[in-house]
């Protein structure tokens, strides 16, 4: 988002002007704050390329930019960093500052989960391995928060990838089964009793 005359807009509705961001014009702080943005975001280490399309500017300038960030990160002692990992770009928390996280995390695992929270860990446990894009799908409402925090206390997990794009795929963890008292995934409860019956599904068709 860039601040126009008082109001946020996105890059790629400035006014009088394209998608792109033309780095001839010096529009370099605009980049920075476009990689920020995405980076944030980003649930995967994002290569240059991607970076490059995602902010719609040159690869080699977005490049220079990371390097700048990561260097500024790291001078400034953030409580993050940018590292280059796996061939791509991902900010992560400092090593310095791990203490700190691991309680937080900690402490939050022992609030209860959110109505969002069950219900996006209920998909991923009945349709797993299943994709984030997936879920978000089944529930109508984006997930990306969701998903960090059950990534974050322990039931969710990546477990590599698959289907259109390679997207990264999702099961629960032996701490999900721990926490419903469960050896195995074949013992959660069958959702058959709990759905409409093929008859009834059929005739509220009909009368739409």
């Amino acid at each position: 988002m860039i601040d126009h005359g008082g109001a946020e807009l996105p890059l790629s509705q400035l006014p009088g002007q394209s998608t792109s961001i033309d780095i001839t014009e010096a529009a370099s702080p605009e980049v920075r704050g476009a990689v920020e943005a995405v980076l944030l975001v980003a649930d995967e280490p994002l290569s240059v390329a991607a970076l490059a399309q995602a902010v719609q500017a040159e690869p080699g300038h977005v490049e220079a930019v990371l390097s700048e960030l990561s260097e500024e990160y790291t001078e400034s002692v953030r409580g993050f960093e940018l590292r280059q990992v796996a061939g791509g770009w991902r900010l992560y928390t400092r090593e310095r500052f791990a203490d700190v996280v691991e309680r937080y995390v900690q402490e939050g695992q022992q609030a209860r989960l959110t109505q969002a929270a069950l219900e996006t860990l209920a998909i991923i446990a009945y349709r797993q391995p299943v994709a984030r894009s997936r879920v978000a799908a089944i529930r109508g409402v984006g997930v990306d928060g969701v998903f960090r925090s059950l990534i974050a206390r322990g039931l969710i997990e990546e477990c590599g990838s698959g289907g259109a794009g390679g997207a990264f795929l999702y099961r629960t963890t032996d701490r999900f089964l721990e926490q419903l008292g469960l050896d195995h995934l074949s013992q959660l409860p069958s959702l058959a009793p709990l759905l409409p019956d093929t008859a009834e599904v059929q005739d509220d068709s009909s009368s739409i």
